[in-house]
């Protein structure tokens, strides 16, 4: 608390006579509770349609969880293809070119001393620290230092951004659009000597909201997001770094199906809706009666898609490529048995009894099989 006091005082020294940033110095210590409030704003019919959308998510979370049972093999070859769609994407949404057949050539064959291009460099840093989030997620602490660290990650092999990668801005950096020789400021974001402090009590809000918070973890990653993106904190780098804490927050939170689809994909089909629904919420956000609504329903839909995609492919997957060895020979024991038990299958199979069980309750969830009896008489049947 002292050292944010004595930045504090400091950057008043610099905005001294600015009556702007004085308030803005104030509304500092305030922001925790107007991310709060943003949220605690939503009711009646748009809170309704947003938990329908939240309820169909944790759905496809547990069965995930207890029925995806693809093969390692399987899985891998996805998360590639991931990484290689994904990375294309992200850089697309910021101004690159290259095609998805250009990335996964790239960066099968990738050499350092041939990213010689801007855009082959962004491709390749994003790529290598998507990789990284996807295997070790698990072992990230989500802090103000992994979020500068990824920073400078995410613009590794680019050459123009040596100078301010892993630091935080130190000039203005406004979102601006272009049209008919004229430019006009879009969104201002949060200026340079403010930026470390808001950053901070946004990274504290988000942690103290994942762990003790009666808001569902998908509304809170919704809203750190718009107001990572709003304080823009850095001066490159900002929208690639947005969709790599996206999926490792989704991760953190238990999502555990999210690098098999492509959410930047997804994004960038969407881009138009993508920016409207950033500006539309982002208009009075810093106002506690901020309506963050529109960005809410297109993080959830997109999150919805990502779905839908899963669940396509998985239909077009044979069941037997998602079973295990054991458990496709547990399931051949049919061809033999009318009624088979766990004592059939640890038998038949020369494996351990608990084991046995094991398989048999993952071919219950996939429905492959169903119950008849219970306790000691428990046995199991075919489902044709």
């Amino acid at each position: 608390m002292i050292k944010e006091f004595l930045e504090l005082k400091r950057g008043v020294a610099l905005a001294l006579g600015s009556k702007p940033d004085i308030i803005r110095y104030i509304q500092i210590y305030m922001i925790k509770d107007r991310l709060t409030k943003r949220l605690e704003n939503i009711s009646g019919k748009e809170a309704a349609a947003l938990f329908a959308k939240i309820a169909k998510m944790d759905e496809f979370k547990g069965w995930w969880k207890g029925a995806a049972a693809l093969s390692p093999q399987i899985l891998n070859r996805l998360k590639q293809s991931v990484v290689v769609t994904s990375s294309g994407a992200s850089t697309r949404i910021e101004g690159s070119r290259l095609s998805d057949k250009e990335v996964e050539r790239l960066l099968r064959g990738l050499k350092m001393s041939k990213l010689k291009d801007r855009d082959s460099q962004e491709v390749a840093s994003y790529a290598e620290l998507l990789r990284i989030v996807f295997e070790s997620y698990r072992s990230m602490k989500f802090n103000e230092g992994l979020i500068l660290q990824f920073h400078s990650l995410v613009l590794k092999y680019s050459e123009k951004d040596q100078r301010h990668r892993g630091k935080y801005k130190d000039k203005p950096n406004k979102v601006l659009a272009h049209g008919k020789g004229r430019q006009s400021v879009v969104f201002e974001p949060t200026p340079p000597h403010l930026t470390p402090l808001e950053t901070r009590e946004l990274v504290d809000w988000t942690q103290e909201q994942l762990i003790n918070s009666s808001f569902h973890p998908l509304l809170i990653i919704a809203n750190f997001v718009l107001e990572f993106l709003a304080i823009h904190p850095f001066e490159d780098g900002n929208g690639r770094l947005s969709r790599i804490l996206t999926n490792l927050l989704l991760l953190r939170s238990g999502y555990a199906y999210v690098p098999y689809a492509s959410l930047d994909k997804i994004t960038e089909d969407r881009k138009t809706e993508y920016y409207v629904a950033l500006r539309r919420s982002q208009k009075e956000i810093r106002s506690p009666k901020a309506n963050i609504a529109p960005w809410l329903h297109f993080f959830l839909d997109i999150l919805l898609i990502q779905i839908e995609i899963l669940q396509e492919f998985l239909k077009e997957r044979p069941v037997e490529k998602m079973l295990s060895e054991n458990q496709l020979n547990a399931l051949k024991l049919f061809e033999r048995y009318e009624e088979i038990s766990a004592k059939t299958v640890a038998r038949d199979l020369k494996i351990p009894h608990p084991t046995a069980r094991q398989i048999l309750e993952r071919l219950l969830t996939l429905k492959l099989i169903e119950r008849v009896g219970l306790g000691r008489a428990t046995r199991y049947r075919k489902i044709n």
